[in-house]
């Protein structure tokens, strides 16, 4: 790789992106790791992602943990103290902590459209060179952030959960979007339970700042008509970060 050549820099920051966000597959990760210990170049964009998005921890307020955390942590992943020598306890790396912070995303919840704009904000302080768009999916009802829709320059839209989400029997959620000038709207594709969903851009619509998506409760196929026809379970709208 020419670490000189504009596009594999871009390629390089767009993919310690989706590193940080926690938006790649386990073997996709795995291969970012991997390749950290000899590009220097990912290394330092991975790091400088985890300093933009780090502070958005501060939107949670700090939880004491119980006296039991540490040493159920030391037992689950069989860190097995020295006779005689006290244990020490493994804490997270900075890389795996961001995404797997349960207090940061109670705090996302809290805040609502106001965490939602936070991480528009954060996004806009090292812009892409080409077009990108954010979206946090809110459930009508409170406000509180579900889902957040990126797109890459790696030619990628990403729908990625924010947390747990129980569908009922025989329902699926569904993805749509549509335009402001559009006629009517346009399914994305069924949304597993508790899995990211990644869509080439080249196959989508023209994408467009404001435009609405959303997620419907449908029957386990999907909708029967061209048309959301259940009830809709999130929703926003894109914003234009560069």
């Amino acid at each position: 790789m020419n670490g000189n050549n504009p596009t594999d820099i871009n390629d390089i920051d767009a993919l310690a992106g989706e590193y940080v966000l926690g938006t790649l597959s386990a073997s996709a990760r795995a291969a970012v790791e991997a390749r950290m210990h000899s590009e220097p170049t990912l290394r330092e964009a991975v790091q400088a992602w985890e300093a933009r998005l780090l502070p958005l921890t501060v939107l949670a307020l700090p939880q004491e943990p119980s006296p039991a955390l540490w040493p159920r942590i030391e037992r689950s992943i069989g860190n097995v103290a020295e006779p005689g020598k006290k244990a020490t306890p493994v804490r997270p790396s900075a890389v795996s902590g961001w995404w797997n912070n349960l207090r940061l995303w109670r705090g996302l919840a809290a805040g609502g459209f106001a965490a939602a704009a936070l991480m528009v904000a954060v996004l806009v302080m090292r812009p892409p060179p080409t077009p990108q768009y954010m979206v946090v999916l809110v459930a009508p009802q409170d406000k509180s952030p579900g889902w957040v829709i990126q797109t890459t320059s790696s030619r990628q839209l990403s729908l990625v959960p924010l947390g747990t989400f129980e569908v009922p029997p025989q329902k699926t959620l569904q993805f749509w979007t549509k335009a402001d000038q559009w006629r009517g709207p346009v399914s994305l594709g069924l949304v597993k339970q508790g899995q990211a969903l990644r869509i080439p851009i080249d196959k989508l619509p023209p994408l467009e700042p404001n435009q609405l998506f959303e997620l419907t409760l449908e029957p386990e196929n999907g909708s029967p008509i061209d048309r959301p026809t259940g009830p809709i379970q999130f929703i926003g709208r894109a914003v234009k970060v560069m």
